[in-house]
């Protein structure tokens, strides 16, 4: 089976490196050397999307790249032999069920300021769970935990941001290697000044997985560039994720533009905790409001 490879943009999505940093890096420290296709794309391994990660640590530990670039070859034979193992979570295995202890293990992480140890503990995750699982099962719950932790003061907006930030790396690793095909096809949007995403990029995920052809927007899609989209992808239903709550009024306000800017008679879906603050303006402008599982078979059906 073919290695799996990733134009540029993704490695760099998937690693938290800019592409152009990426570029720089490879052309003055020769750290990486791509594979090309026949059109001249580079194409970059897991291995590859690794390293990056590994130096971009080291640089933000202080390292210099020009010193971090001499390191390259004890990074790639410690990724050669693996991940070292995630000792909290198999110590804490026979207190309760695995997913249970991954996201107890990822907890912990947090509260010690640990992002490595974080993503250690969720490449575990991915590398053990069928991707909907993984999902499921981990990264829902941990996401939730830390919102709720945070709001309660138990966490700062440090801690909050390290464990997100990783979540929605896994996230868009997921999305990457999920099916895109089907005969259904839905566009998938934040509201126009919606920042918080990792809601959407789950949506994207299950409707994959549930055989729905996906265009996904991301965060901050203005009315006009979400009303292009559709009249140009012609989809069967689009999607929208409202999460920071401005009141009833600003959201009907965002919620009406939005319907202005689409087809007639076009399926409009909207979830997210602001959304669901506000079931009565869905109702009223005709929009469908997700709120429990059962959405997921209609919204896909």
């Amino acid at each position: 089976m073919a290695e799996r490879t990733y134009r540029i943009h993704i490695a760099a999505e998937l690693s938290g490196v800019r592409v152009e940093l990426i570029r720089a890096w490879e052309r003055r420290y020769g750290v990486l050397a791509p594979e090309r296709t026949p059109a001249g794309y580079r194409v970059y391994t897991d291995r590859d999307v690794a390293l990056l990660k590994r130096l971009k640590a080291l640089t933000e530990e202080g390292v210099a790249i020009s010193e971090a670039a001499k390191l390259v070859p004890r990074l790639m034979a410690e990724l050669d032999a693996g991940p070292p193992p995630v000792r909290e979570v198999h110590e804490s295995a026979g207190t309760g069920s695995q997913p249970e202890a991954w996201r107890a293990a990822v907890m912990a992480a947090a509260e010690a300021y640990d992002q490595p140890r974080v993503s250690r503990i969720l490449d575990q995750v991915l590398s053990s769970l069928p991707p909907l699982r993984a999902f499921e099962d981990v990264l829902v719950p941990v996401q939730r935990e830390v919102g709720d932790r945070w709001h309660a003061g138990a966490l700062s907006v440090a801690q909050e941001h390290l464990v997100t930030q990783v979540v929605r790396e896994r996230l868009v690793s997921l999305l990457h290697g999920a099916p895109d095909g089907g005969r259904k096809h839905a566009v998938l949007a934040c509201f126009p000044e919606e920042e918080h995403e990792l809601g959407l990029l789950g949506a994207a995920l299950r409707l994959r997985y549930s055989g729905v052809r996906v265009t996904l927007l991301g965060q901050r899609v203005p009315t006009e560039g979400l009303g292009e989209t559709v009249a140009r992808a012609r989809p069967d239903v689009v999607g929208l994720s409202a999460v920071t709550n401005r009141g009833a009024t600003a959201f009907e306000d965002v919620l009406q533009r939005i319907k202005a800017a689409l087809p007639k008679g076009l399926p409009v879906w909207v979830g997210g905790p602001a959304a669901q603050a506000h079931p009565d303006v869905c109702e009223r402008l005709g929009v469908r409001l997700f709120q429990d599982e059962s959405d997921w078979t209609r919204l896909a059906g």
